[in-house]
């Protein structure tokens, strides 16, 4: 790192800060504070929803894939995702919108209580908020490693640095100051990854080594499928992306639900999946191409972060760490953002009287206070993380099984269709989803599709078979009434139809 590079790591951050500052004035309640008062552009909720989608795991671990087996980190990453969201921009997304615009909906389990009852609700809000509590740590804890291999910073120091910025911002400017920064932290990315994208094709030869390289990579590394990512591995992750970019990862449906209308959250949803279609082709580029530049790599993972130190010239170096800075602040400052508004709304009122039917200062003073004490406790267990040994990567182990399970009946349950899957409908296949998790995890010798997909596919078999046992059971009025308001309303036929 070179005094350029920290001048530039410097002004991001103070982009950041200035951001969250700004957007203050934006925020009069809790509305505003978690959904933008239904207010959020589509395409800056588009971006949003892109960019709140992946941390600085696709510099590490996602590099790493892509230095020993190619371009199937695409495949069965990027263009499942971009499938997935794409099929939820016609069924799922102008639904989270309808939510807030008829229920005035501001968490995205709020609305399960009348869905199916309150117990169902509050193991799902509570198991979600405290299995992210470990799961931001975590991604805070992975940020600063980064920092460190840059820089030579402790991990704490990290640590507090990004978590620090983040905690000032989200807090003070809600989730106005998520989507902005969200559009700031783009555009960085945007800047670094294109000249990642020149210099290494510069170094390879020009514009032919987009397809010349594979020539000169191992054989298996040009194809769509290189086991053990195989079709059956893409179809598995197609499924589950499919669940988790359309609300079953919470800080996401937020995006849609802070839309004007269903249409609006339609549009901001194709853009999302047009960017997870085509900007990954350019940012893996780099990342295909290490194995040329930097051959045998004893830890494949290092390998953007060497090539960056290798490659670029003072300033831009500072410029790539920011937007690995970027990815990973974007998606835990808009996880702290939408946990706190379950805490605020569907967890605390329902454990004492005096959080019910807040004034408006009240609900936005306790918003920012859900908001500081849930980031401030993420940021303590990613100081502590070597404290937790095992446990903490046994907790992130189950946070991944668990956002399947709870992910059918959340998703599915906005459609019409299962109207029958009751509220013990929910729970046995939540139950049942994380059954098939430990069973194949710990109790099989199980192949990664296996582990990965059992959950899913246990809960979604349990979700509906179950409610078409239930068909001849009638259903509550209340569940009738709140699946009509979700359908299409006047204003976006008319949109739809011209």
């Amino acid at each position: 790192m070179q005094p350029l590079d920290w001048i530039v790591i410097f002004l991001f951050f103070l982009v950041m800060v200035i951001i969250g500052i700004w957007s203050f004035r934006e925020v009069d309640d809790s509305g505003d504070f978690f959904v933008a008062g239904g207010k959020l552009p589509w395409w800056l909720s588009g971006i949003s929803h892109h960019i709140s989608g992946y941390s600085g795991a696709v510099f590490v671990a996602y590099a790493g894939l892509a230095y020993t087996h190619g371009f199937t980190i695409y495949i069965w990453w990027a263009f499942t995702i971009a499938i997935g969201i794409f099929v939820g921009s016609i069924f799922i997304a102008p639904r989270w919108s309808r939510l807030r615009a008829k229920l005035n909906i501001e968490s995205p389990t709020e609305y399960l209580k009348t869905r199916y009852n309150l117990p169902t609700q509050q193991l799902m809000a509570w198991s979600g908020v405290l299995l992210k509590l470990f799961d931001v740590g975590a991604k805070w804890a992975a940020i600063a490693v980064l920092l460190k291999a840059f820089t030579g910073t402790s991990l704490v120091v990290g640590i507090l640095l990004a978590g620090g910025i983040s905690l000032i911002y989200i807090t003070v400017g809600g989730l106005w100051a998520d989507v902005w920064t969200d559009l700031a932290q783009f555009v960085v990315q945007i800047v670094a990854g294109l000249a990642m994208l020149f210099i290494v094709m510069d170094m390879l030869g020009g514009v032919d080594s987009l397809f010349t390289i594979w020539d000169q990579l191992p054989e298996d590394n040009g194809q769509l499928f290189n086991d053990p990512y195989t079709p059956g591995f893409a179809f598995a992750f197609l499924f589950i992306n499919f669940l988790s970019y359309n609300g079953g990862t919470w800080n996401l449906a937020t995006r849609y639900i802070s839309s004007p209308s269903g249409s609006d959250a339609r549009k901001a949803a194709i853009l999302s999946g047009l960017l997870y279609l085509i900007w990954p082709l350019i940012l893996f580029f780099p990342m295909w191409a290490a194995p040329i530049i930097l051959p045998n790599l004893e830890d494949p993972t290092q390998s953007y972060a060497l090539i960056t130190q290798e490659l670029l010239p003072p300033g831009m170096v500072g410029l790539v760490l920011a937007s690995m800075f970027a990815n990973t602040m974007s998606m835990t400052s808009s996880d702290s953002n939408t946990i706190s508004s379950v805490i605020t709304r569907d967890i605390l009122p329902n454990l004492s009287d005096r959080f019910k039917d807040l004034k408006q200062k009240e609900s936005l003073r306790m918003a920012r206070l859900s908001t500081f004490c849930f980031t401030a406790l993420t940021l303590v267990i990613a100081i502590n993380a070597d404290s937790f040994g095992g446990v903490l990567g046994l907790i992130i182990s189950w946070f991944a099984a668990i956002v399947g399970p709870i992910s059918v009946p959340m998703i599915l349950g906005l459609l019409p269709r299962f109207r029958h899957c009751d509220s013990k409908t929910a729970i046995i296949s939540i139950i049942g989803g994380l059954v098939a998790f430990v069973v194949s995890k710990y109790l099989m010798d199980s192949t990664q599709v296996v582990e990965i997909a059992s959950p899913l596919f246990i809960s979604f078999i349990l979700y509906v078979s179950i409610g078409w046992f239930n068909k001849k059971d009638e259903v509550p009025a209340e569940v009738d009434e709140l699946l009509d308001k979700l359908e299409l309303d006047k204003r976006e036929v008319i949109e739809e139809t011209f």
